[in-house]
Order: C-alpha cells, then sequence, then structure tokens
C-alpha cells in the first residue's frame, strides 16, 4: 500500500542520490527505490531525504530483511552467513562483494543520511544477526 508522500519523497532522495543505488551505483531509475531508514510505519518517521537512501530493489528488499545494513559511518554490512554461500553471480557481486564499501552519498551534507538514524537502524542490524 503506497502512501501519499511516497512518490514525492521518493523522487527527492533518488535525486539528491544521482539516480544510482548507494550500494552498488546502479543507474537504471526503474530500477530504484527509496528506502526509509528509520521506517515509515514508525511515528518518529519523516519524509525528508536524510531519512532515506537510495537503493535499487533488491539492495531495498536486503536492507529491510537485515541482509545488510550500514553503519553510522557509511559503510556497508553484509550478514556473515552470506559471505560463506555460492550460489552464482548477483550473490557474489551483488553482495558479498559489497561488504565493506562506502556508501554512495548526496553531495550536500543535509541531504546525507541522518547518523543517529543509522546508528538506531544498525543496532537492529545486529541484533538480527544475533538471533
Amino acid at each position: 500500500k503506497q502512501r501519499l508522500h511516497q512518490p514525492a519523497f521518493r523522487a527527492r532522495v533518488i535525486n539528491a542520490y544521482q539516480n544510482r543505488c548507494s550500494i552498488c551505483m546502479l543507474n537504471h531509475g526503474k530500477l530504484l527505490e527509496a528506502a526509509h531508514i528509520i521506517p515509515d510505519s514508525d511515528e518518529r518517521s519523516t519524509t525528508k531525504v536524510n531519512n532515506g537512501i537510495s537503493l535499487c530493489k533488491i539492495h531495498h528488499a536486503a536492507y529491510d530483511s537485515q541482509f545488510l545494513g550500514s553503519s553510522p559511518d557509511y559503510t556497508v554490512h553484509i550478514r556473515t552467513d552470506l559471505w560463506a554461500e555460492v550460489d552464482g553471480p548477483m550473490l557474489k557481486h551483488g553482495f558479498q562483494e559489497m561488504n565493506k564499501r562506502e556508501l554512495f552519498l548526496p553531495m550536500k551534507d543535509d541531504r546525507k543520511p541522518d547518523k543517529q538514524a543509522l546508528d538506531e537502524r544498525f543496532e537492529k542490524y545486529k541484533k538480527a544477526l544475533a538471533s
């Protein structure tokens, strides 16, 4: 179910990231989405660009499913159990090689992901790893 603010939020976030996935640099707008750092379902969530990250559809799904996370220093972390898997080129190039990569960020500081929000989200990612 799409919320009314979603198209405008998506446009602002993807524009801030120069129409690229922040993780893999994919440059095809139809395959990009604006991922919320603080989820839209959380009452503290905002539609400001700094609460979003431009991600391709697969990295967005992986982010929401805790297959990957981003630490407050803008480093990508791939779930450790995925490192040992052998499952073809998407896993190898799309995930394993993205581990420890820095996010591609907007040029303007006020559009970069909010570090406090990233920290909160990263803590949830780490808890998911531990369980």
